[in-house]
């Protein structure tokens, strides 16, 4: 076949024959005019990898720039030798790998052509000169701008010396240094959602178990559905301590949680942590769960970067909360305790306890607070009212007088942004004096309010669609009144037919369910 020659201007300034088939270009020539041409870096990459050879040769004294665009090139057309090749010259700290995968077979040929370079060279005692790499990271979202920036397509916002990039080494530089050998870090995002490992993560364990310098790291852990003996087999293998985010949405027993707790005591450098949907057998004796709760506590002391605390259905915090609570010894921003049974004494420990005392986000949404006092959710918005951002107190059963009991520490709420108690019992009064108080609020922007008492119909308990409409019409007025025509106010109710909760705005509307099929 004949073929066309072009010659680039290569390496230490000599000229390279670029050579490709005639009805290469030919074709190449009718997509340019069709969309937007290629541009000479991506083609002169292209044509680099179509020799192995020569691209594997040049990989010692290619310039630091032309690694990623070079690397995504081979990634794309699938060159595995040439790929495991990068990767043993990889001249940055960080290979951000998962941010390429689309495809789950090209994700696996991909990582196995990698881990295939990494295995060689951690067999070596001396690394060579050329490479950086710490740490290859398979999160599919993260780092996605490096590509981007480095391949042009976004403006470059980093230098080449800073933290996590390699210098470009000069000519004085480019000798034989040793490298003491160090572990190599595999970072990925783990998500537990079925009873056995898939296939990736199957293949990942066992290269971990395989090799003592190749660590598996973990900031972020998610358990929805997988049997406790899996979960505490893989985490044999997780470096513990890298995780800080932590979700287990889960229905367990306490007895479950109790084998998982030393696992969790672990991730010492935990900063949020999600517990779900934990309940007690009906053959538990009173001091077995007084045992696995103790067991769950103590665990709370290693977590000495805890920040966030969510606790959603969790059964054994009626009467119990100060127990957790006094095991919690840093000062959290975002409590939320969500579906859970509580007793007075409860909320008073809550109200008293010393690390809640700067709260940014605040939830005890499906809390009922009907048969109790104000004053120690007053007493704890109070204290919380120069940090306090975000505010829930949908579905707690709370009266016209409980709510007008909390309005002036509503009031001094300063940071406030987001305030919602849907599902509550309230009047138009009440509904109004909130209002009235909290246009005073600058960094108020968006309130949620169920629909008042005197907006339903006295027959099946549905909203009346003229009061509501009504209804929203003065509230407006109000806010326009008082000069703040730009905080949104939104009816968010549960439907008494199907449950779900729709939001209004701005005019009212039935649920979905109310209208004719």
């Amino acid at each position: 076949m004949e073929k066309m020659r072009l010659f680039v201007l290569g390496l230490e300034g000599r000229l390279v024959p670029w050579v490709f088939p005639q009805d290469s270009f030919q074709s190449r020539f009718i997509r340019m005019s069709s969309q937007a041409p290629p541009r000479l870096l991506e083609l002169a990459c292209e044509s680099l990898l179509r020799d192995k050879a020569l691209a594997i040769s040049v990989l010692e004294e290619l310039p630091t720039e032309l690694f990623p665009p070079l690397f995504t090139a081979a990634f794309t057309g699938r060159h595995c030798e040439a790929l495991r090749a990068l990767v043993q010259a990889w001249p940055f700290a960080c290979l951000p790998l998962g941010a390429l995968v689309t495809e789950q077979r090209i994700h696996r040929e991909t990582i196995q052509a990698a881990f295939a370079g990494i295995d060689g060279l951690l067999a070596q005692k001396v690394r060579p000169r050329r490479w950086k790499l710490q740490v290859l990271d398979l999160r599919k979202h993260a780092h996605q701008d490096f590509w981007n920036v480095w391949s042009g397509s976004a403006p470059r916002m980093f230098s080449l010396t800073e933290p996590g990039t390699a210098k470009p080494m000069t000519k004085r530089q480019k000798v034989e240094e040793k490298q003491p050998s160090a572990p190599l870090e595999v970072l990925l995002d783990l998500c537990l959602s079925e009873s056995t490992p898939d296939q990736f993560l199957t293949y990942l364990i066992k290269k971990v178990q395989q090799r003592n310098d190749l660590h598996l790291c973990c900031k972020k852990l998610k358990i929805f559905a997988m049997p406790i003996q899996n979960i505490r087999k893989i985490l044999k293998v997780v470096e513990l301590e890298s995780i800080q985010n932590l979700e287990v949405n889960c229905t367990w027993k306490l007895s479950t949680l109790g084998r998982f707790a030393p696992h969790m005591g672990q991730m010492v450098n935990l900063r949020r942590l999600l517990l779900s949907h934990i309940h007690v057998s009906s053959d538990m004796t009173p001091a077995m769960e007084e045992q696995y709760v103790s067991l769950f506590t103590s665990q709370l002391l290693h977590l000495q970067h805890l920040h966030v605390l969510h606790l959603d259905s969790v059964c054994f915090l009626e009467g119990r909360l100060d127990q957790v609570l006094r095991c919690v010894k840093t000062s959290l921003e975002t409590l939320s305790i969500t579906n859970c049974l509580l007793l007075e004494s409860d909320l008073m420990h809550l109200s008293l306890c010393p690390n809640v005392g700067q709260l940014k986000n605040l939830s005890l949404s499906g809390v009922s607070l009907t048969n109790m006092s104000p004053g120690p959710l007053k007493f704890l918005l109070e204290r919380a009212s120069s940090t306090l951002r975000d505010l829930a107190l949908d579905e707690c059963g709370i009266m016209d007088s409980q709510f007008s009991a909390l309005l002036p520490a509503l009031g001094h709420c300063s940071q406030l942004k987001t305030l919602s108690f849907c599902g509550n019992p309230i009047s138009t009064a009440v509904l109004e004096d909130l209002l009235r108080l909290t246009v005073g609020l600058s960094k108020l922007s968006h309130v949620l309010y169920p629909d008042p008492l005197e907006s339903y119909e006295d027959t099946d308990g549905t909203p009346h669609p003229g009061r509501l409409a009504q209804l929203h019409v003065k509230l407006r007025q109000m806010l326009q009144e008082a000069g703040r025509p730009s905080m949104i106010w939104s009816r968010a109710n549960s439907c008494p037919r199907c449950g779900n909760r729709t939001f209004y705005d701005p005019g009212p509307l039935l649920c979905p369910c109310y209208l004719p099929v």
